[in-house]
């Protein structure tokens, strides 16, 4: 027996821990025979540990207890299992509901705390069914020494007996199997891992999440018992945000203030901003810790899930796929060198589980996990203890190579023709996502991992990989002219400039100046986009670059043509036109004639934009370039409409719009089905009109334009239909 056991047991008997019904001599039990033994005090049993008070768990009280309402009405016991992150109030939410049953259960209470993360390993089921024996009246020479022949015992004394038991901090299923009591009883068990296995035995499970904002604040002003958090009630959200809803988190912090009356909340709220430092500060009295408890759940890890665990400590984003895991785990670029081949080795998938099955992973959806943010620190801090700089900037390569190699592959489904700069990876083994099938599924993969991507390009520059940084913001192009996203593209492209500045690249700085340009350009920055075609410009003379210089042209036309300069617009289109064929750029001199198209349409002059459009396409065409040529076939639809040749009109935009959803072109289809709509009104077709209207609509909000999207709406209304909102 373990001391801190028989410690237990010894303060049981001092405070009088009561028995239940008695055992005499000579009687027999489960079929086992107990020898002499002095009759024991009928007594009953109240063992467990005093409540507390809870905030905001009314919704997994109601599901306990409708479990229990369930049981009653099918005649059998009830067993539940609560599980959650270490800290979140799993053993504060089981004593709070079970005091509720005394009334209803006068048989008593048996409480066990079955050690998971105890120093000295999880409680031996046979000691605690010896404990469970003793305090239900059967003399301690009179237990059984096996442990089968004790859980036979320990069931038949509990068959008549309406009893709770909390088994409180369960290591696995097998651990609590022999505790099960065997008559209308209440079991309750928590654990910091999700007991799947106890289903079997009808067990429901509850998984206790952290607290949402307000019930933080809530709890917070709980623990100060003052008046702080009511004069100040911004601080103390800002300070419960940065405990992140962990129930011993707030409370630490809450106790900390509680000790210093005169200290304002503001304090404590500059001690966990400096996310090195949050973990730190949230402890109290040098034994009780967030730190403390997330080691607990570290070392009960396996080698491999620990492992696991630092790698993805150093993910730079908020939640991540099972791919991201597979990358820091193929090879040895990660903590220590990777597991040999063989049998032992998990796999990512397996691992992922084992984190997730131990709270230390939340998962987000399909293939899709995250971190609590506490957990999140604590995992980098790991990694920080237990590996070199030169060891963690080789995981984040990984990371990063994860995403450049899928972004390239990206490009290659949805831009195959476009100009690409160097794509390169480090030393190890490259894993690339699945994408599915179209250039749909490939941008759908972008826009999903667009905080991730623009998390890694950051981190990636400030740890030396300025070069994955600027091809990385490169990769992303795809997505950025077709769902736009403005702020990120650029916030991505700036970061990709330092980078290449840094790294002393100008032909990856001019690139960054032209595609960021073009981003600027679209939020309406028209002189801060024109700024940086022009340092492009003089960049590009002074390589000697004049295919560069030429392209330029291009851009600093589209940003005169944006701020309604029309004339200088048309002039540098001109020029880009006649340059870019003669430096060996057919295709962009074939962009340049659709840009001149874009303006003499605007300036009325229709001959000489259909003429620039025609050619535009054929080039776009002979270059293997449907999407642009497509652009140029909706630009000739749009010059058919101001002629008033709807007919005409509505060929070229069925034509463009089909080859602009294949690309999946979002923003330029809602454009062609808007100009499609146009034409049915010429064609006096109103309900045509509206339905067109409204799928260009709905398109328009799927890439997040308000501009156009108003000015479709405008039209509903003028036809006697109101959009939805």
């Amino acid at each position: 027996m373990r001391g801190h056991d028989r410690e237990r047991e010894s303060h049981n008997e001092v405070n009088g821990v009561v028995h239940g019904p008695s055992v005499q001599a000579g009687t027999v039990h489960g079929g086992i025979h107990i020898r002499a033994a002095a009759p024991a005090v009928p007594q009953v049993l109240w063992q467990l540990p005093p409540a507390v008070a809870l905030t905001d768990r009314t919704a997994e009280l109601t599901l306990l207890e409708r479990h229990r309402a369930q049981a009653v009405r099918e005649g059998h016991s009830c067993l539940a299992a609560v599980s959650g992150l270490g800290g979140v109030g799993k053993t504060a939410l089981a004593l709070a509901w079970l005091h509720t049953l005394r009334a209803d259960f006068p048989g008593g209470q048996l409480y066990a705390d079955l050690g998971a993360q105890s120093p000295h390993g999880p409680a031996e089921p046979a000691e605690v069914l010896s404990r469970f024996l003793r305090a239900l009246g059967v003399p301690p020479q009179a237990v059984p020494s096996g442990i089968a022949e004790r859980a036979a015992l320990y069931r038949s004394l509990t068959a008549e007996l309406r009893i709770v038991v909390l088994l409180d901090d369960a290591a696995t299923a097998a651990q609590v199997r022999p505790l099960l009591p065997g008559g209308p009883s209440v079991t309750l068990v928590t654990s910091r891992q999700r007991l799947s296995g106890l289903t079997l035995e009808g067990c429901h499970q509850v998984h206790l999440q952290p607290l949402g904002l307000e019930a933080a604040v809530e709890l917070l002003a709980d623990t100060l018992a003052d008046d702080r958090v009511a004069d100040h009630p911004d601080d103390a959200r800002t300070l419960a945000g940065l405990c992140a809803g962990l129930p011993l988190a707030i409370r630490v912090v809450g106790a900390r203030l509680a000790a210093r009356p005169q200290r304002p909340i503001t304090t404590m709220v500059r001690a966990l901003t400096e996310e090195r430092r949050r973990l730190d500060e949230l402890a109290i009295d040098g034994d009780l810790s967030v730190r403390g408890v997330l080691d607990l759940s570290y070392q009960s890890l396996p080698s491999a899930a620990a492992r696991l665990y630092r790698l993805l400590g150093l993910h730079p984003g908020r939640e991540f796929g099972s791919a991201v895991a597979q990358a820091l785990l193929a090879g040895s670029g990660g903590l220590e060198p990777a597991p040999a081949p063989g049998p032992e080795r998990a796999d990512a998938l397996e691992l992922l589980d084992v984190l997730h099955d131990g709270n230390l992973l939340i998962d987000v959806g399909e293939d899709r996990y995250r971190f609590h943010d506490l957990v999140r620190l604590h995992a980098a801090a790991k990694a920080a203890e237990e590996a070199t700089p030169a060891q963690r900037t080789a995981a984040l390569r990984r990371i990063a190579d994860h995403y450049l190699a899928t972004a390239a592959r990206v490009e290659q489904i949805t831009d195959p023709r476009r100009d690409g700069l160097p794509r390169t990876f480090g030393p190890d083994p490259v894993v690339t996502e699945e994408l599915g099938e179209g250039a749909e599924a490939a941008l759908d993969w972008l826009e999903r991992e667009l905080d991730n991507l623009t998390a890694v390009i950051h981190r990636a520059r400030t740890a030396g990989l300025g070069s994955v940084s600027w091809q990385l913001a490169d990769a992303m192009w795809p997505l950025f002219p077709r769902r736009k996203h403005y702020d990120h593209w650029r916030a991505v492209h700036a970061a990709g400039l330092a980078a290449a500045r840094e790294a002393g690249d100008t032909a990856a700085e001019c690139r960054m100046l032209t595609s960021g340009g073009l981003g600027e350009l679209g939020s309406g920055g028209f002189d801060r986009a024109l700024e940086m075609f022009e340092q492009a410009a003089r960049t590009f003379a002074a390589r000697g670059d004049a295919l560069g210089g030429a392209r330029t042209l291009n851009y600093r036309g589209l940003a005169h043509q944006r701020a309604g300069r029309l004339a200088q617009a048309a002039d540098l289109f001109a020029r880009a036109a006649v340059e870019l064929p003669a430096c060996g750029d057919i295709r962009a001199g074939g962009l340049a004639r659709l840009n001149a198209a874009d303006v003499a349409l605007a300036t009325g002059r229709l001959d000489r934009a259909a003429a620039d459009a025609d050619a535009a396409r054929t080039t776009l065409l002979a270059a293997d370039d449907p999407y642009n040529a497509a652009r140029a076939t909706l630009l000739l639809g749009r010059v058919a409409l101001r002629r008033r040749a709807p007919e005409q009109a509505e060929r070229h935009l069925a034509e463009a719009l089909a080859v602009l959803r294949g690309v999946a072109a979002g923003y330029e289809a809602a454009r062609a089905l808007e100009s499609l709509a146009e034409a049915a009104e010429q064609l006096r077709r109103p309900d045509l009109a509206r339905r067109r209207y409204q799928e260009a609509l709905d398109l328009y909000l799927s890439v997040d334009r308000p501009g156009p999207a108003a000015a479709v709406r405008e039209r509903l209304a003028m036809l006697g239909d109101t959009a939805p909102d």
